[in-house]
């Protein structure tokens, strides 16, 4: 941990040496700490320390960035000038509103000591107990525990001053037999709340079912999904389709839908950066606060997310939501990084009960999109799908290929789960979602593995 008080010396430098109109400097640090394992063995211990500097620098209604690992006073200055040549060379955007005002978003304590301090040893105590339990079984272990600190800060010329320590946990392991494999997954920003030896039951479990699968007919099937399904839907969703841009450029499913009933009256999805049932993010690449916002609300479509330079050329609210650089360059401008899904009243257990006959599917792998207009998203299941007659597990079935809208799944929605699970996405930018289980009454299947 470098310090707020050090890294703001940084970012002074930064807005000193600026030559531009306008300047903003944003400070990403982060010690990150990993443990892999194979074959029920260890393979990789590693820990990585980074931090980055990234200057933007505002000229009329030009813009440039530069970023750098130097943070030498040279370092600093260096990245300001190019910054600034950067922006000269660029066109002007006539709707750039200008940089953020002056402004402290809100304090969220979510940093844990214990989570920063983690040791190799504890992951390993951790990843030991799990590789023992799939050994047992004659079954092999898999996956990855994560820990991570990360600061991050930014300061404009216009007086906005931004800074929020947090931490992240990541348990992830895949246990395998010659022909079946069951995943599981634990993420928080606390490490003391996460059961590692509880994903790793829930996965021993999920292989040892999972034997000896059969082939099964691609059609239309009920299916009762796990969280870790639920999760991706999500996040296709809303990181593609709660873009502001996007549903200013008519390429999302929430495009002309604002206040149409789109999906089961029983989903409300939305985005809260100050949550700390999720990963918390209060403020967004540019400092900006981040604004609590409904993507869905019992079934109705409500708004998308929008950083200032969007929210600017659709006419509407910005809601504090400027995707960082790493999501920029998918061409993603504003995101949600804090997702819930709002829980229900059943269970997996009673969803199955209820289904005469259809598919439990645990987990979808190699998800892409079709048609973003649709959100139909072709894909494959992985690491447990199972054939469900007269309301019980009948037996485990090979993998499957899906072709779906995801806004017309969840349209059919029968049942949600009354219990729902933190996944961390992916830590590089703090990006998680909170979902339950679903089940959905049609989800068409297009093709089967050999």
């Amino acid at each position: 941990m470098i310090g707020q008080d050090s890294i703001q010396r940084i970012l002074d430098s930064a807005l000193l040496v600026s030559k531009a109109d306008e300047t903003e400097a944003r400070l990403t640090a982060e010690d990150l700490h990993l443990t892999r394992f194979a074959n029920n063995l260890i393979h990789q211990n590693v820990s990585e320390a980074n931090v980055t500097l990234t200057v933007r620098a505002v000229m009329g209604q030009r813009q440039g960035t530069a970023t750098t690992n130097d943070l030498s006073a040279a370092g600093i200055e260096k990245a300001a000038a190019v910054a600034r040549e950067i922006a000269l060379a660029q066109a002007e955007d006539l709707a750039f509103p200008g940089l953020p005002e002056a402004g402290t978003p809100p304090v969220v304590e979510s940093f844990d000591e214990a989570t920063a301090s983690f040791s190799p040893e504890d992951r390993a105590r951790a990843v030991s107990a799990v590789c023992k339990m799939a050994a047992a079984k004659k079954l092999t272990a898999a996956g990855a525990f994560k820990i991570g600190a990360r600061e991050l800060a930014v300061s404009n010329s216009r007086g906005l001053r931004a800074y929020h320590p947090s931490t992240y946990a990541d348990f992830v392991t895949t246990v395998m037999s010659d022909d079946s494999a069951g995943r599981a997954q634990c993420s928080g920003w606390r490490v003391g709340d996460m059961d590692t030896e509880a994903a790793g039951r829930e996965a021993v479990s999920k292989a040892e079912r999972g034997r000896n699968p059969r082939a099964l007919e691609p059609k239309e099937y009920p299916v009762v999904f796990d969280d870790y399904a639920v999760e991706d839907m999500v996040g296709f969703l809303c990181l593609q389709g709660a873009d502001g841009l996007a549903v200013h450029e008519g390429r999302s499913w929430m495009t002309g839908r604002a206040g149409q009933a789109a999906m089961n009256p029983g989903v409300t999805i939305w985005d809260d950066g100050c949550d700390l049932l999720g990963m918390p993010s209060p403020f967004d690449a540019e400092g900006a606060t981040r604004e609590r916002v409904s993507i869905v609300e019992r079934g109705v479509v409500g708004s998308a997310v929008y950083d200032r330079a969007t929210a600017a050329k659709a006419g509407a609210q910005a809601t504090g939501h400027a995707a960082p650089p790493e999501i920029r360059r998918w061409g993603i401008h504003a995101a949600p990084l804090n997702v819930f899904m709002a829980e229900g009243d059943s269970s997996v257990e009673q969803m199955i009960r209820s289904t005469e006959r259809g598919l439990y599917c645990t987990r979808f792998w190699y998800t892409r999109t079709v048609r973003p207009r649709e959100c139909v998203i072709t894909g494959m299941t992985r690491d447990g799908l199972f054939l469900i007659e007269r309301g019980e597990i009948a037996y485990p079935v090979k993998n499957l290929r899906f072709t779906q809208s995801y806004v017309n799944a969840f349209a059919e929605i029968e049942a949600i789960g009354s219990e729902s699970k933190f996944l961390l996405s992916d830590s590089m930018f703090a990006h998680g979602y909170r979902v339950p289980p679903i089940k959905v009454s049609r989800f068409n299947f297009t093709g089967a593995t050999q």
